[in-house]
C-alpha cells in the first residue's frame, strides 16, 4: 500500500491562486483549493444576479489550472465570447457551471462533475455553499458594497465584512482544513480575493484552531485601492485583525529585483514592490523564507509558479518530517 499523500490546502482567489495550483499539481500530494464565492463584477457577477446562483468565475479558474485534459479542451472551457450581444464578455466555463448547477440542482455538485469531466487533479470547494457580499468599511467611515466597487473607491480600508452574516462553509471544506498538513494563503489582493474566505465564520475559526503549518504567500506589488504603501507585515497585521489572532507561521518573499521598465509602468497604477520589513516580520514571530518568485514576461509581474512550488513543496517536506520525528520520539 503506498504511504497516504501529505495534505496541502491553498486558500485564495482572482489571478494569484491558479498560478500556485498549476506549480504544486505537479507534486505528490493531496491538494484543495478553498475558493471565494464574493466576485460581483464581470460575467460572474451577471451569472450570480441573472441564475441566483455563486460567481463561477474563480472557482472555473481554479478547475482549469488543475486540469489533466488536452490544453484546447481548457482553451475551450476558458474561452471568453467577444461580441455585441447577450454572450458578450462571457467565458464557456462560467456558463458550463451555471447549466451543470441547473442539471444537478446544486453549485457544489456542479464543481465535483466537472472535476470528473476535467479530470482535476486534487479538490475545488467554495469557501461558503452560497454567494456572499463584501463590503469595506473606509477610514473616513463609509460603506462600500460589492468586491468590483471596493478597489475603485478612492478610500483607504479599515476593514471588510461580508454579507449574510449567518454564510456557511461546507463540511466538506472545514474537514479538508482540519486533515491539512499545510494551508496556504495567497498570492492575491488582501482585501477582496484572501480575506473574503477567512471571513467565512467557521473557516476562519477553523484555520486559526488548526495545527497545520500556515504560509502565507505575500504579494510582489501594492496595489492602489487596497494595500497602497503597505509593507509585508502590513499585509500580514490585515489578516490577523480581521481573524483576532495570530495564526501564520511562515511567509514567503520575493528577494528577485523588478527592471526599471517595468516598474515604470506599474508605477502609473500607484503600484510598487512590496516592502519586505523583516525586522517587524521577525518581531512578529514569522519564518521568513526568500525566493525568486518573481516573473515578469511581457512586462507583466507574476508569481513564478515553478519556483513558488518548488519552495512550498520544500517546506511542506520539512513539515512532514518534523511532524514524523515529533509523533515517534525521534
Amino acid at each position: 500500500m503506498s504511504a497516504k499523500q501529505p495534505k496541502v490546502v491553498i486558500i485564495g482567489g482572482g489571478t494569484g491562486l491558479p498560478v500556485l495550483l498549476r506549480g504544486l499539481k505537479k507534486y505528490p500530494i493531496d491538494l484543495t483549493a478553498i475558493v471565494t464565492v464574493a466576485d460581483d463584477g464581470g460575467s460572474s457577477g451577471r451569472l450570480r444576479k441573472e441564475l441566483d446562483i455563486p460567481p463561477p468565475g474563480d472557482i472555473r479558474n481554479a478547475l482549469a489550472a488543475l486540469s489533466e485534459v488536452e490544453p484546447l479542451v481548457i482553451e475551450l472551457f476558458q474561452h471568453r465570447f467577444k461580441s455585441s450581444k447577450e454572450l458578450s464578455g462571457h467565458s464557456l466555463g462560467n456558463l458550463i457551471l451555471a447549466g451543470m448547477t441547473s442539471i444537478t440542482g446544486d453549485f457544489f455538485s456542479a464543481i465535483q462533475e466537472l472535476s470528473k469531466v476535467l479530470n482535476v487533479h486534487g479538490k475545488v470547494l467554495p469557501a461558503a455553499r452560497d454567494s456572499v457580499v463584501l463590503h469595506a468599511e473606509m477610514e473616513d467611515g463609509t460603506i462600500v458594497s460589492g468586491e468590483s466597487k471596493i478597489p475603485y473607491s478612492g478610500k483607504r480600508i479599515k476593514r471588510v465584512f461580508l454579507t449574510p452574516e449567518t454564510a456557511q462553509p461546507l463540511p466538506e471544506t472545514i474537514q479538508e482544513i482540519q486533515m491539512a498538513d499545510m494551508i496556504i494563503l495567497g498570492p492575491g489582493s488582501l482585501y477582496t480575493s484572501i480575506l473574503p474566505n477567512l471571513l467565512v465564520p467557521k473557516l476562519g475559526n477553523e484555520i486559526c484552531r488548526s495545527k497545520a503549518r500556515k504560509v502565507y504567500v505575500c504579494n510582489l506589488m501594492t496595489q492602489a485601492g487596497e494595500t497602497l504603501n503597505y509593507t509585508a507585515s502590513d499585509h500580514v497585521q490585515a489578516l490577523y485583525d480581521h481573524l483576532n489572532c495570530a495564526f501564520i507561521d511562515t511567509i514567503i518573499v520575493n528577494n528577485k529585483s523588478v527592471p526599471e521598465h517595468v516598474l515604470s509602468k506599474y508605477s502609473e497604477e500607484l503600484a510598487q514592490p512590496v516592502c519586505y520589513d523583516c525586522n517587524k516580520l521577525y518581531e512578529m514571530g514569522l519564518e521568513i523564507v526568500y525566493g525568486e518568485i518573481l516573473t515578469f514576461e511581457d512586462g507583466v509581474i507574476r508569481h513564478d509558479h515553478v519556483e513558488i512550488s518548488k519552495i512550498l513543496y520544500s517546506i511542506l517536506m520539512e513539515t512532514v518530517s518534523r511532524q514524523w520525528r515529533h509523533r515517534f520520539g525521534v
